[in-house]
C-alpha cells in the first residue's frame, strides 16, 4: 500500500510539473476553434486503493459548463496486502491471506465546469468536476495451488484460501496462486454507490484532440464488506485519491456529416 501511495503522489507530481513546463512555452493558436464543444474520452486510472479505466461522454450546457456521463472499470485493493514469496517455488508470489478480487463497475452523472480557459496552443485549461452514480463489486474467489503432505511427498491441491487449513498445516502450504481464470463461474455481486470529485488540467495542443491529466478523490460505499482478506478487517467504505490521463476527442455538434457515396464508402 506504500508503495502504491508513493507511485501514486510521484506520478501526479511528475504529471503537474509537466503541464507547468508545457504552460510556459505558449504558441499563437491560429486554429479554427470548435466553440460548441462536445467531448468523448477515454481514461488510465491510479487510484490510492487500486487501478482502472474510464471512459467519459461530456455535452456542451454553455460556454464553461457541460454535462458528463462516466463508466469506469477498477481493481480494488486492500489496505493490509503484502506481498509473500512461495518456499516452495522461486519468484512466485501471492498476497498471504486475500481471498477474493474486487472488479467494481461504476457508472456516474455530473457535472464539468471550465474555470480557466486555455488562450494559446500551448496553454492549460482547468476545469473542475463532480459525478455521483451507483457502483457494482464483483467479487471473483482466489484459488491457490497448496502442498498437502503425503508422507514423505507432497500432493498439490488446488483450492480456495482457507485459514483454517493454512494455521492447522504448520508451515505456509501455498505455492502459489492457481489460474486466475478460475472461480469466475462463482463471482459474487455486492452492489454501492460511490461520489467522485476532481480537477481536470487539459493541456492538448490540437483543438479537436483531448490530452488531460486528472486529480481528485472518491467516496464509495458498498451495502456490505468486501471480504477481500481472510487474516484482515475488511471494509464496507472506502476514500481514495486517484490521478488520471485522460484522452479523447472534441466533437462540434454543429457541424453535420457529409454523406458518403457509394465510390467513397468503397475507397475509404
Amino acid at each position: 500500500m506504500q508503495c502504491l501511495m508513493k507511485r501514486f503522489f510521484f506520478f501526479s507530481i511528475l504529471a503537474l510539473g509537466s503541464l507547468w513546463k508545457m504552460s510556459a512555452q505558449g504558441e499563437i493558436d491560429e486554429q479554427n476553434k470548435v466553440f460548441y464543444r462536445n467531448e468523448i474520452s477515454g481514461a488510465l486510472l491510479l487510484n490510492s486503493n487500486g487501478w482502472g479505466l474510464g471512459f467519459r461522454s461530456a455535452k456542451r450546457v454553455d460556454a464553461a459548463n457541460k454535462f458528463i456521463l462516466d463508466f469506469d472499470f477498477a481493481i480494488l485493493k486492500h489496505p493490509k496486502e503484502y506481498k509473500s514469496t512461495s518456499q516452495y517455488s522461486y519468484g512466485r508470489t501471492y498476497v498471504l491471506g486475500k481471498q477474493f478480487i474486487p472488479f467494481v463497475l461504476r457508472a456516474s452523472y455530473g457535472k464539468q465546469k471550465e474555470i480557466f480557459r486555455k488562450f494559446d496552443a500551448g496553454g492549460i485549461s482547468i476545469r473542475r468536476f463532480m459525478s455521483v452514480g451507483p457502483s457494482l463489486a464483483l467479487l471473483k474467489p482466489i484459488y491457490y495451488e497448496m502442498a498437502i503432505p503425503d508422507y514423505d511427498y507432497y500432493t498439490i491441491k488446488v483450492m480456495r484460501y482457507d485459514p483454517d487449513f493454512v494455521n492447522s498445516a504448520g508451515i505456509d502450504p501455498i505455492i502459489g496462486r492457481a489460474s486466475f481464470f478460475k472461480g469466475f463461474n462463482e463471482l459474487d455481486i455486492v452492489p454501492g454507490a460511490f461520489l467522485k470529485f476532481g480537477i481536470s488540467f487539459e493541456y492538448s495542443k490540437l483543438d479537436k484532440v483531448l490530452h488531460a491529466i486528472e486529480v481528485g478523490g472518491f467516496a464509495e460505499g458498498f451495502l456490505k464488506k468486501l471480504p477481500i482478506m481472510a487474516t484482515e478487517q475488511n471494509y464496507q467504505f472506502y476514500l481514495s485519491l486517484f490521478v488520471s490521463y485522460r484522452f479523447g476527442k472534441v466533437l462540434d455538434p454543429t457541424v453535420k456529416k457529409k454523406k458518403k457515396t457509394k465510390k467513397e464508402d468503397f475507397f475509404y
